[in-house]
């Protein structure tokens, strides 16, 4: 007689062991891909290409022991970085915890990842740091040995630099990840976490040629979109691999993040192809091959993320088939990674174009004198600021759409003023005034006070944090959301930190003085990225300041109106006086960089003048627009509070001032009673 196959004694098996069978495969699936594409791609291509990279830029080869060490250490802290990154996306924005629940971490399988691979990226990142200070200068192994060698090396090369700043980033997240135990202990190292993954990059290959502040904007794009989407993809996957369910919730919140993330990488990364190239063509040259290959490992990832969510919406998900999923995306991830790395062992093609002085330190050449027709006639889009102002725009029209849709109405003020705020950023960093601002200082003032006033004086009145509370809801019994997730910032115990009206008035007024009185203008004008930095830091602090003073949204630490008043008039001397150093003064601010442009139409000493009065005139007009706003805020407060306290005595539901007389008469009575003579009343009741 035939015995009864297992299946027939327990259906349920063959089941799960094809499930084990899928996972086993998908181990073996990642581990391979990473190895091959990985690691032994680049490495091979460091191996073959040798020395002659180096040459190239004129730097001595160090070995291939130093070059081969490189390109793995470098391998392994962009993946242990981007799953870093991945498992904090995770823990803030993609569990499926109901919000009750959800402001607290609990100690999972994210929160282990996250202390792994932060881990790793620390140890990987401090490594690079010695290596790549060898491998900049072109230095051997062996010149460890020589003391101070390192120091030298260290100061002589931006990548150790870049390097040590992702170093520090890793621990803070590490240092973090075993001591969070709430939604917001995270935030600091998500934003930590960007700092150290964007260094390396903004101080690399984009940082070089013609055109590269297109370059650098989309690689600041590029990077925190990738590292976002591919890491919490790269988590999903480890997770399933482990043998872990994903919740369907979570899975749903990635393919969203997909759907935002992936758009923004492939156009970024053929910003980025065609500022490599720089009009070779894409098969002439290993960086046009390796752009092919990192092509072709985001179209796989793209298709299968893709077939996954239309199987999703069909509601055709399995386990199996998530797991494989999974698995092509790992792969992709690691083969996008080897290549990524590969290509930073090969100088691109933009790197041997002729450039002038001015496109070295800016990326373009500014030949006419700034005249009001160049100003507003010249344009060069700003990528940076012209992609935040896309997304902040667009959420705040969403959601004002949102609440139509529901029936509630916004002030069309409002979302007018949130509109123009951005509308002067985009004109100050996209037109004339921004192409100027580095080669012409007064130029930049005027930029400097448009970015730190007049627009964040704007973008405090849309009301965009009560417009998203609005529009947005919460249920406890639901996963976290929006709503839940701007409530517990707005009761982080940093954000009230920063809105110190204190803190918040030395950032203000302290960055005129600590940034142009200090050489560190000087130095931010001849990078790219440290110029957008600064101009950011203007948006920023601003905001923060007209928020407490002219804002629409509560801030955690409200002041009375005479007290926003006075904060006002506090903040007017000091840039009356700051304005008069800069015309006063016979010294150049950032001479040396301007020396360096030598530009045919520069006047040094006047533009300095230009932009002393623009600080001194721009800073005073935007701070009285801003008292007569604050007056006009205080009278309608006041009319608000005058019309609820007549509807209270209308409905006799107010009787503040019957309880007054009550307590006159009161007093009359106990003085009538004692002995003796009685002092005559002063104050007699109220009609």
């Amino acid at each position: 007689m035939t015995e009864p196959s297992p299946a027939a004694i327990d259906p349920h098996k063959t089941k799960r062991t094809s499930v084990r069978s899928v996972r086993g495969s998908a181990i073996t699936s990642l581990t391979l891909g990473f190895s091959v594409l990985g690691i032994a791609f680049p490495v091979t291509v460091a191996v073959l290409l040798g020395e002659a990279p180096y040459r190239k830029i004129f730097v001595s080869y160090p070995g291939v022991d130093v070059a081969v060490i490189t390109t793995v250490l470098l391998v392994a802290a962009h993946a242990a970085s981007l799953v870093s990154v991945g498992a904090i996306v995770h823990l803030l924005f993609l569990r499926d915890a109901p919000a009750q629940r959800a402001q607290y971490l609990s100690q999972g399988f994210e929160i282990r990842v996250l202390r792994i691979a932060s881990g790793a990226w620390a140890l990987c990142a401090g490594a690079l740091v010695i290596f790549e200070a060898l491998d900049a200068n072109g230095a051997p192994l062996e010149r460890l040995s020589i003391s101070y060698a390192l120091p030298f090396l260290w100061d002589a090369s931006d990548a150790p630099k870049a390097w040590t700043i992702s170093l520090m980033a890793a621990l803070i997240v590490l240092f973090a990840s075993y001591f969070a135990d709430r939604w917001t202990g995270l935030l600091i190292p998500l934003w930590v976490s960007a700092i150290g993954i964007l260094a390396p990059v903004v101080t690399g290959q984009v940082l070089v040629g013609p055109d590269h502040d297109f370059g650098g904007d989309a690689a600041v794009f590029q990077t925190v979109a990738v590292y976002a989407f591919f890491g919490a993809v790269c988590v999903s996957g480890l997770r399933v691999a482990s043998g872990r369910f994903v919740p369907p919730e979570t899975l749903r919140r990635l393919f969203l993040l997909g759907i935002i993330a992936l758009p923004l990488i492939i156009v970024s990364d053929a910003v980025i192809g065609v500022f490599k190239l720089a009009g070779s063509p894409v098969t002439g040259s290993v960086t046009g091959w390796l752009i092919l290959s990192g092509g072709a490992c985001l179209a796989v990832l793209t298709g299968a993320m893709s077939y996954g969510w239309w199987q999703a919406r069909r509601g055709r998900m399995r386990a199996g088939a998530l797991t494989v999923l999974l698995t092509v995306c790992g792969v992709a991830v690691a083969g996008w990674i080897g290549t990524g790395v590969a290509m930073t062992r090969q100088p691109p093609p933009q790197y041997f174009v002729p450039t002038s002085i001015e496109q070295v330190f800016m990326g373009f050449e500014v030949p006419d004198a700034p005249t009001l027709l160049v100003l507003f006639g010249q344009w060069r889009p700003n990528l940076l600021f012209l992609g935040i102002a896309a997304a902040a725009i667009t959420v705040y029209l969403v959601a004002v759409r949102t609440l139509h849709r529901r029936g509630d109405t916004w002030p069309i003020g409002r979302t007018t003023a949130w509109l123009a705020g951005w509308a002067v950023v985009i004109v100050a960093t996209s037109s004339g005034f921004g192409k100027y601002s580095a080669p012409d200082f007064g130029v930049h003032m005027i930029v400097h006070m448009s970015l730190n006033m007049l627009a964040p004086g704007l973008l405090v009145l849309g009301g965009v944090v009560t417009l998203l509370l609005r529009a947005s809801r919460s249920d406890r019994n639901r996963p976290a959301g929006l709503h839940d997730w701007i409530t517990w910032v707005l009761h982080w115990r940093v954000l009230r930190f920063l809105y110190n009206p204190l803190i918040v008035f030395i950032l203000f007024v302290g960055s005129y003085y600590g940034l142009y009185f200090t050489g560190i203008f000087g130095e931010y004008m001849r990078f790219h990225w440290a110029h957008q930095l600064m101009n950011l830091h203007f948006l920023i602090v601003g905001y923060l300041y007209y928020s407490l003073i002219i804002g629409v949204d509560r801030p955690p630490r409200p002041l009375p109106h005479i007290g926003k008043l006075g904060y006002v008039l506090a903040a007017m001397p000091f840039h009356a006086f700051f304005g008069v150093i800069l015309m006063t003064t016979p010294e150049i601010i950032a001479e040396d960089f301007y020396l360096r442009l030598d530009l045919p139409w520069a006047d040094l000493q006047a533009q300095q003048y230009l932009g002393g009065g623009v600080a001194w005139a721009g800073g005073e007009i935007p701070l009285m627009i801003v008292i007569v706003t604050l007056a006009i805020q205080w009278s309608r407060q006041d009319a608000r509070e005058a019309r609820r306290k007549d509807r209270h005595l209308d409905t006799g539901r107010d009787d503040e001032f019957d309880a007054y007389n009550r307590m006159l008469n009161q007093l009359t009575e106990r003085e009538a009673s004692r002995p003796g003579p009685r002092p005559a009343t002063q104050e007699e009741p109220l009609p």
